[in-house]
């Protein structure tokens, strides 16, 4: 019931966070489909992750330099998908009202994100692992 719940909770947030996006693409005073492109970080964030953990074998160890490297990569990614709304409006591709809901809808999704793999990467009998 529990896990039920937080996957409730966690597709209702991801929702929130990609109206936020399409909002800022989608309104007809911004009209301009080029924030999309932040979806690619979206889909590539977990991907480090996914690597160290299936390289380094022992997860007893506190602190490893795969996973290091891979929180490193993490980092980089969700920091240039914040960077690439701000530049788009700077080089005035899009206004800057739809460069705050992409980075509203950016803070969403990466919450989001972080909150999934907090909650089912425990690696108990009920994880992400399973689907």
């Amino acid at each position: 019931p529990s896990a039920f719940a937080a996957l409730v909770g966690l597709s209702f947030s991801g929702a929130i966070g990609l109206t936020f996006l399409m909002l800022g693409c989608a309104l007809e005073y911004y009209g301009v489909y080029w924030p999309l492109f932040v979806l690619i970080f979206y889909f590539i964030c977990p991907i480090p992750h996914f690597i160290a953990r299936r390289v380094s074998d022992d997860s007893d160890a506190a602190s490893s330099a795969c996973r290091e490297l891979a929180y490193f990569f993490t980092t980089g990614i969700v920091v240039s998908a914040f960077g690439f709304p701000i530049i788009l409006a700077r080089v005035e591709a899009i206004k800057w009202g739809a460069c705050g809901l992409v980075l509203a809808g950016n803070a969403v999704i990466f919450l989001t994100i972080l909150g999934f793999f907090l909650v089912f990467g425990r690696g108990d009998d009920f994880s992400w692992e399973q689907w």
